[in-house]
Formats: C-alpha cells, structure tokens, sequence
C-alpha cells in the first residue's frame, strides 16, 4: 500500500485521508456494489464526490469517503474519513476494496481454459473488479437476516425503516444528507418488538437477530478466522444457515467459493445460465463443482455478464403485515 496526502482542499478536512494503489486495473463501483442493501441503503451514498459510507469500527464510528478517476479501471482510490473511527477506516481500506482478493487461480489458462465462454467472456470484460472484505460481522449479519425469506422489497424497506428509527447522523462537515451510520449491536438490541413489527419483520427474523448479537463480541472475533471457519461457526446460532453464512462471508471475508444454498433465483439463475435449463440448489452444486474454491467469482461473473433469465412462472409475493 502506498500513502500520500489527498489533495489538500479535502485533507485539511478529513480527520484521516490514503491514497491507496491497487497496483493492477479496479474499478470502485465494481467493487462496492456488493455491499449496498439496494439504491437506497441509509448507510451509502454517492455524489460527484465519490462513494460514502458510514460505520462504526473499534474507535467509534465513521463517514468514508472513496474517490477514484471517473468508472474507468484506476491507477488509484483516494480515500477521506471523518469522526472517532477515521484512523481504523482508512487502515481498513485495502482490505475493503479487495486487496487480498487474488484471482491468479482463477485467471490461470489452465483453469480459465475449463471456465463456461460465457464466463470467460464476462471476465475478459471485467478484470478490474474484486471481491469485497469488510471484516464487520454485525454490519452484513443483520441486513442479512432481514432478507431471509422475504423478498428483496421487503428486507429493504425493513432495512430503510429500523436504520432510520435507530441509525445515527454520519460524522464529518461534509456528509451527503440522510447518511446514516447503522445501529450497533446495543442499538439493535434495544429495539422493541413492536418496532420490529412495524419494520415488517416476523418475529422469527427478528428473534434470530437478538439470539445473534448478544454475542457480538464473539461474533466480530470470526473476522479473524478463515471464511470457511467463519461460515460454520456462523451456523451454530440457532436460525442461521447455510444462506445466511454465505451471504455474511462473501462481504465480511471477500469469500470466492461461498455459494447462497436456499436463494430463491440463484440455482434457477445459474441453471439457465449454464445450460439454458432451470435447476434447483443440488443441480447447481453439482454444475459449479469443478469449479470449487472459485464458485463465488464464477457467479459474480455470471451476474456481470448481463446474462437475465427467463421471467415466465410465479413470483414470491410481497408480504407486508405491518397493519395486522
């Protein structure tokens, strides 16, 4: 990693600022779409100025800013943070842009020559993109919780509501309005049932969530662990599966392999995706298997390829038991 100064009109205002290289082609937005919980996610924002993102780290919390050159693969991402948690977050930038995210294995001719074309084609397209690693467990657990089986609308609008009763007023002079940090684990802890239930979260969601962070502690201590150590450790709270694990480490750990078993469109996605044919989740095991230990990158790809399914065949319904 290579430090310099930010341009001086936006360091004399940070309270922290790098300049970070990722020393081979990135593009930012690539990168970071996998962590915003839809366009509308409290805690994002972007502007001409960059990307911004609010959080707590160890020293409190935090408004990052990331700025790079336009959405061309970059030389460089300038980062400014401001509030209590600005030295931990610009330490933690490399790490959450993808730093150690190491795509050798999956870019070797050998292995590349055995990748579907559509695959190949997607990559050739897209070198510059990496797989996240945030390393804050709560941050990606709740969210994902909210999401299990309800609709995208659904968790988000959840997601909007708890994080505008309970979210906090970003630091820094020169934050987006509305940007939010989100709850920490006290915060979620103490919100009652009937906000709960106002946000249109069942109470087996909501239960899940509380069994979960009042080991919070424990919790952000698997950033520490392997992705796959993480996900199985994960799944030891009660109301945690395989989905939910997967989810959490492919933003937590930048996780290449971690496959979303039990999603509602991704067996049929990469069914049609890969032989034109619907499956279901034993069926894409069983078509990503000689792939194993870069399944997750073989999707990521398959979603950039602009690839879309067949739309024919019920929906999930949206639920909204706010009123009852």
């Amino acid at each position: 990693m290579t430090i310099a100064e930010a341009p001086s009109r936006v360091a004399a205002a940070a309270d922290a600022a790098v300049r970070w290289h990722p020393g081979s082609p990135f593009r930012l937005d690539q990168t970071l779409f996998p962590l915003m919980r839809g366009a509308a996610d409290p805690s994002f924002a972007k502007d001409s100025a960059g990307f911004w993102m609010a959080f707590t780290t160890p020293s409190g919390p935090v408004t990052l800013r990331l700025s790079s050159a336009g959405l061309a693969a970059v030389a460089f991402v300038d980062a400014q943070a401001w509030g209590p948690g600005a030295a931990d977050a610009v330490a933690g930038v490399p790490g959450l842009l993808g730093a150690g995210d190491d795509w050798s294995a999956f870019d070797a001719p050998d292995f590349h020559a055995t990748l579907p074309r559509i695959v190949r084609e997607a990559r050739r397209r897209n070198l510059a993109v990496r797989l996240p690693s945030t390393g804050r467990m709560v941050d990606s657990l709740v969210p994902t919780i909210l999401e299990q089986k309800v609709t995208a609308l659904e968790a988000r609008r959840a997601y909007r509501y708890l994080m505008y009763r309970y979210g906090k007023p970003a630091p820094g002079p020169r934050t987006p309005m509305g940007l939010l940090v989100p709850p920490t684990a006290s915060d979620w802890l103490a919100v009652p049932s009937w906000e709960w239930h106002k946000a249109g979260v069942g109470p087996q969601r909501s239960a899940t969530v509380m069994r979960a962070l009042r080991s919070a502690v424990a919790l952000e201590r698997l950033t520490a662990l392997d992705s796959t150590q993480a996900g199985e450790k994960l799944q030891t709270i009660p109301g945690i599966g395989i989905w939910t694990a997967a989810e959490v480490v492919q933003r937590t750990h930048g996780c290449p392999d971690s496959i979303s078993v039990g999603d509602y469109h991704l067996a049929a996605y990469v069914g049609y995706a890969l032989t034109g044919r619907k499956t279901d989740d034993p069926g894409m095991l069983q078509l990503l298997e000689p792939w194993r230990g870069q399944r997750q990158r073989l999707v990521r790809m398959l979603y950039l390829s602009g690839f879309r399914k067949p739309t024919f065949g019920p929906r999930m319904t949206v639920q909204d038991h706010r009123g009852h």
